[in-house]
């Protein structure tokens, strides 16, 4: 296959890196910056679960230069979406399906909306170009751009959004069955997403509104709390879309955040601690939204989203 990283932080350098070690073709499409620090570094993949070399990476920064291709991996942060929107209608046109990882849910909608029905050059119509998918990874980029993974996992869940998709998501499960990393094709995608929505949005509420690990947090239950009341409401969101989450999926979630080693703590915390930009609004901000088409309340989400607000553009306070 031929698959384009959009996104060439650590999620997308390291799944790209294992794509090209089973032999696929991978085009990663930048921007002058990083396109840059590329030529002048090269890509590095440093894991537990073997090192890779990107011998002379394919980068481009114009979409232009990219012919036709399988997929798009699209690894960026939420507030990147709507950067990308144009040169992912030119990949849909030349024959793309659209694989996002990124975490939340609103992403899903914002693309079906600006991709579906777009024609491709052979003049057939792919309706449904953006599939589900998601991932379980920790990996940085250190200063030269290279992957550092530091985990057991390096997962990557996805699978049909509709029924047009079945064929391409099963030709890509086939595709990735030689490459390095753990993958799943699910029947329930769109179920996995709310899980992981649901969990990220407690875990990356409560670290970052208190500034502390997950670790001082279980010291204090009534602050463990929070992320509690996050979880159930963000269950009772899911419910009010048709998706059945429920109460097991909740304890689940609250058992993974007690079974965390102790200065564990979410990225949306490490950006603050950095002065880095936060995907505040597209997930919290994401789940209020949605709670209001829906008719419910959402106040801990709501507190959360508020106090965090000030910090959200990574300026100086």
């Amino acid at each position: 296959m031929h698959a384009v990283i959009l996104g060439a932080g650590a999620l997308g350098v390291y799944f790209g890196g294992r794509l090209l070690q089973a032999g696929h073709q991978v085009t990663f499409l930048v921007r002058e910056k990083r396109a840059k620090q590329i030529k002048e570094n090269g890509l590095e993949v440093h894991s537990i679960k073997g090192n890779y070399v990107i011998k002379n990476p394919n980068v481009v920064t114009n979409v232009e230069d990219i012919e036709r291709i399988d997929f798009v991996f699209l690894s960026v942060k939420g507030y990147h979406l709507k950067g990308t929107v144009s040169s992912l209608k030119a990949l849909v046109q030349k024959g793309a399906y659209i694989l996002p990882v990124l975490n939340g849910i609103e992403h899903i909608s914002i693309l079906e909306n600006e991709l579906n029905h777009l024609q491709n050059e052979d003049d057939r119509i792919k309706r449904y170009p953006v599939i589900g998918g998601l991932s379980f990874i920790m990996a940085t980029l250190d200063e030269q751009g290279h992957v550092h993974h530091s985990s057991d996992q390096h997962k990557l869940v996805f699978g049909p959004l509709h029924e047009e998709q079945k064929a391409f998501c099963k030709e890509l499960e086939e595709a990735l069955q030689d490459v390095h990393i753990d993958s799943e094709r699910s029947e329930n995608i769109l179920l996995q997403l709310w899980d992981k929505y649901m969990f990220i949005t407690a875990f990356s509420g409560v670290t970052t509104t208190v500034n502390l690990s997950i670790g001082h947090i279980r010291k204090h239950s009534s602050t463990f709390d929070i992320s509690v009341q996050v979880l159930r409401e963000m269950k009772l969101l899911a419910n009010k879309q048709g998706v059945e989450l429920n109460g097991e999926h909740v304890n689940q979630a609250v058992s993974r955040m007690k079974s965390l080693p102790f200065d564990g703590t979410s990225s949306m915390h490490q950006d603050k601690r950095k002065g880095l930009v936060l995907e505040l609004d597209h997930l919290q901000g994401g789940a209020i939204r949605l709670a209001e088409k829906s008719g419910i309340k959402v106040p801990m989400i709501e507190f959360i989203y508020h106090v965090n607000k000030p910090f959200e553009s990574g300026e100086p306070i």
